[in-house]
């Protein structure tokens, strides 16, 4: 491979570096995985709760709407067989106990439901408790005076009071049940009186349901009493517990799975982001760099984005200290020389009095009083520099005409003799390039000025402009000496100065190029230099001077 394919190989790497670096790594601008996470997990517990609240608020009340339907139609189909039995015909005026209570008795007594019969005058006449036995006057079996109530129904009673607390109540009046009840006790009886029929739901002094439906018994349309039918709740409530308790088990289950998922949230959020501070912690209290940042590889989400980001600042600091720690030692290396000069003739004036001699050493002092001024200028700008690229904004510029306005300057300069910048005119707003004029400004003027410097007079230094895929390139070029032998990469270096003949020494400080690189690659570009042969094969080739290439990615 010949050194112009190696020096081609290498600028192709920077660029393809350059590029990488430039390249945002987004991975999404919907929902973040992290965001979908947390809300699914926060939110399944709640809709699982809330959602059985609601479903039990629900399934109780068409219970008992379903109850009441039922009840209505059971009420009255027994208030019309009271009325068709009453005696006396159209003209009747009252009911005849002796077949209500055997129609109460027959269609009432079978089932656990309980029905009252009042007359117009509000006495209540009959009531199927009583007409259907012994047996109906204790509803249900009372439990042994020495029964133990196990925890497991403690657990459960306690668990279906917590329920109850936050389902909704149904307002009810409580339920009367005492002994010489009258049809006023009831407004239900008293709105079924004015030939209405009316349900109410009542509440026990157990805190339990009874569904009331109160019917005109009629005959030829005219009102004999009344018929109160009461339906105990209790199926129903026994229902409603047992969905309450599958409910609870279902929250159990959904508990225990968003503990599951909580540990794996734990496990991809708060533990890499753990990690991750202790590892900066650590970097920060370290004292040599054998502390990294981890970085998790596989997470294609904003953790694994964090780590890598994380990483690469690491990396950028350590490689800032070890720019500013080698830019002390070439800043120290660098005023050492004059110092070193000037303290050599000092010490040779204090030991001779010619005046030849002394005038020589005065201006040997002059000159390197002036370059270490100069030193500390360039040094002084060249450390504000990066700081300044960190602050400023970029915006488009238009290399073209930035250029062209540039080279115009080195041309109402020019005079005979002198060296020609030569520029072709380029169309604006297609070279545009997202920077900072200002300092692309001073990349342009110390590539021409070093071009320059290097022609002999009468030359030519030839400015160019190219676009190739997404990348305007910069091409300065000059009919020099050429660069030296294996120089294409340390011309680069601070304090580097490879002058040509005519030109005194120290009057550079060797900055130039170094701060060019510095700004280019700020603005993620490439900048390289090359020579210019006749011949580009062969280790004859003619050199006919240097090109310097300044890649930068054109603004979106």
């Amino acid at each position: 491979m010949t050194d112009t394919e190696q020096k081609r190989k290498s600028a192709s790497s920077r660029r393809d570096r350059a590029k990488q670096s430039a390249r945002p790594r987004h991975y999404s601008r919907g929902l973040s995985p992290l965001m979908v996470r947390i809300m699914v997990v926060n939110a399944i517990a709640l809709i699982i709760l809330v959602g059985g609240v609601l479903y039990l608020n629900q399934f109780r009340d068409n219970l008992i709407a379903e109850r009441v339907n039922t009840l209505t139609v059971q009420a009255r189909i027994i208030a019309g067989a009271l009325g068709e039995s009453a005696a006396g015909g159209p003209e009747a005026v009252d009911i005849d106990l002796a077949p209500a209570r055997q129609i109460l008795t027959r269609l009432v007594g079978p089932t656990d439901n309980r029905a009252r019969l009042f007359a117009t005058d509000g006495r209540m006449i009959a009531d199927s408790r009583f007409l259907a036995g012994d047996k109906r006057l204790i509803e249900e079996e009372l439990p042994a005076l020495d029964a133990q109530v196990s925890l497991l129904d403690q657990m459960e009673d306690a668990v279906h009071r917590l329920l109850d607390s936050i389902t909704e109540d149904i307002e009810a009046p409580p339920s009367v049940d005492r002994p010489g009840m009258r049809g006023e006790d009831f407004i239900e009886v008293m709105a079924a009186l004015e030939g209405e029929t009316m349900t109410q739901i009542r509440v026990r002094e157990d805190g339990r349901y009874i569904v009331n439906i109160a019917v005109p018994v009629q005959r030829f349309r005219r009102i004999l009493g009344v018929m109160l039918l009461t339906s105990q709740t209790d199926d129903i409530d026994a229902i409603v517990r047992q969905e309450q308790m599958l409910t609870v088990r279902v929250f159990l289950g959904a508990l225990v799975l968003t503990m599951l998922l909580s540990f794996f949230l734990g496990r991809t959020l708060v533990r890499p982001i753990r990690v991750l501070a202790r590892s900066a912690e650590r970097v920060r209290q370290a004292i040599g760099r054998e502390e990294n940042i981890p970085e998790f590889a596989e997470r294609m989400d904003e953790i694994g984005d964090l780590s890598r980001s994380l990483s690469d600042m690491t990396q950028a600091l350590y490689n800032q200290i070890d720019r500013v720690e080698q830019f002390a030692a070439d800043v120290a290396h660098e005023i050492k020389n004059p110092l070193s000069s000037m303290r050599s003739a000092l010490e040779t004036l204090s030991m001779t009095d010619k005046p030849d001699v002394q005038a020589k050493l005065f201006a040997i002092l002059r000159d390197d009083v002036k370059r270490i001024d100069r030193l500390i200028t360039d040094i002084s700008n060249a450390s504000r520099l990066e700081a300044e690229l960190t602050r400023a904004q970029t915006e488009p510029v238009d290399l073209a005409v930035m250029l062209g306005v540039l080279v115009e300057s080195y041309k109402t300069a020019h005079t005979n003799g002198e060296v020609e910048v030569v520029y072709d005119d380029y169309e604006s707003n297609v070279f545009m390039v997202a920077g900072v004029e200002a300092r692309l400004g001073q990349v342009w003027r110390n590539l021409i000025d070093n071009a320059i410097s290097f022609s002999p007079e009468g030359a030519k230094v030839k400015v160019t402009l190219e676009r190739q895929d997404r990348w305007v390139i910069v091409m300065i070029e000059d009919e020099g000496p050429g660069l030296p032998e294996g120089a294409e990469e340390k011309i680069f270096s601070r304090f580097y100065s490879e002058r040509p003949d005519k030109e005194d020494f120290g009057k550079h400080s060797g900055l130039g190029l170094a701060i060019s690189r510095q700004v280019v690659e700020a603005h993620s570009g490439v900048i390289r230099a090359e020579n210019r042969t006749e011949n580009h094969t062969g280790e004859n080739a003619t050199i006919l001077g240097a090109r310097f290439i300044v890649e930068l990615p054109m603004s979106a």
